[in-house]
């Protein structure tokens, strides 16, 4: 048995794993080696010269560092809308207080420099920048109808950015998989206004629904899957993707049952159920990364 503050312990550090998202900092780290292993690194190196090199490793804990901050400056910044939007998630990140979470944001950027260092000068002026980026969005810009979507989705993407930088690799499938990559987290973010409108509307939070109107965020989503769709057959018919085409096709059936439910959304619970169905995609989009050359893994190996 747990003594109280055996419990109130761990209710502190679960919160914590709530507000940086835990889940989604372990599925960058996998997305991120994936992507080293079979889009980055050269062929010639073997799994355990990838795996164990720590100039690979420094950066991706530095990535995960700088959005666990991020995660956790967002949190701050919208504790209030979460109460109205998200009342059982905002309880328990409330476990958590705010200065706790001010004091590990700084304290979490400033090992994320330390390591980058170890890298290089260059490494500490990426994730300073970056860092910062972070915070001016979630201070100033995520308010903002449109921009605040770009810039998220920016965001999102642009930790893969230090490994596409390590590798110097320039190969045209990253450009375009990374412009495919951003088309969905913009879906998603759209979807999440749609989701948030409640508090966003309470807070005079400027997004895209509140300022122009549900429908006009839904024709928005259409608009993306449809270049999308482009983007899709692009990359289907201009680079060899192995077995990987099969994921493409399928992200646009799955794209396109999409737009119908929301359009047919009215409720918070539909949206959060599409914003989900998004993040699916995105998860199966990074494993099947492997399906670019499946036989690359072993070749590795031996």
């Amino acid at each position: 048995m747990f003594t109280p503050t055996q419990k109130q312990m761990m209710l502190k550090l679960f919160s914590m794993f709530v507000v940086v998202r835990g889940f989604n900092l372990a599925l960058i780290v996998i997305a991120q080696y994936i992507t080293a292993i079979f889009i980055m690194a050269p062929p010639s190196q073997s799994l355990s010269q990838v795996l164990f090199d720590r100039t690979l490793f420094a950066l991706i804990f530095a990535t995960v560092g700088a959005i666990a901050s991020g995660y956790i400056i967002n949190n701050f910044y919208d504790s209030e809308k979460d109460s109205i939007n998200h009342p059982h998630k905002s309880t328990l990140e409330q476990y958590v207080s705010q200065n706790t979470k001010l004091i590990l944001y700084f304290l979490i950027n400033f090992i994320v420099v330390v390591i980058a260092s170890y890298v290089s000068f260059r490494s500490v002026l990426f994730f300073s920048f970056y860092i910062f980026a972070i915070w001016f969005y979630s201070h100033k810009i995520k308010k903002m109808p449109i921009i605040g979507n770009l810039i998220s989705a920016i965001l999102t993407i642009t930790p893969f950015f230090a490994i596409f930088l390590y590798y110097k690799n320039y190969s045209g499938l990253i450009f375009v998989f990374g412009f495919y990559l951003f088309l969905i987290l913009s879906m998603r973010e759209l979807v999440k206004d749609l989701e948030n409108l409640k508090g966003d509307l309470t807070l005079n939070y400027k997004t895209i629904p509140v300022v122009y109107g549900e429908k006009t965020a839904k024709s928005m989503i259409t608009l993306l899957v449809v270049v999308n769709i482009f983007v899709t057959g692009y990359l289907v018919n201009s680079f060899d993707l192995g077995r990987m085409d099969y994921f493409f096709y399928a992200s646009v059936s799955v794209l396109c049952v999409a737009v119908i439910l929301v359009f047919l959304a009215q409720s918070q619970r539909q949206y959060v159920w599409i914003h989900n169905l998004f993040k699916l995609l995105i998860l199966l989009g990074v494993f099947s990364i492997v399906l670019l050359n499946p036989t690359l893994i072993l070749s590795k190996l031996l």
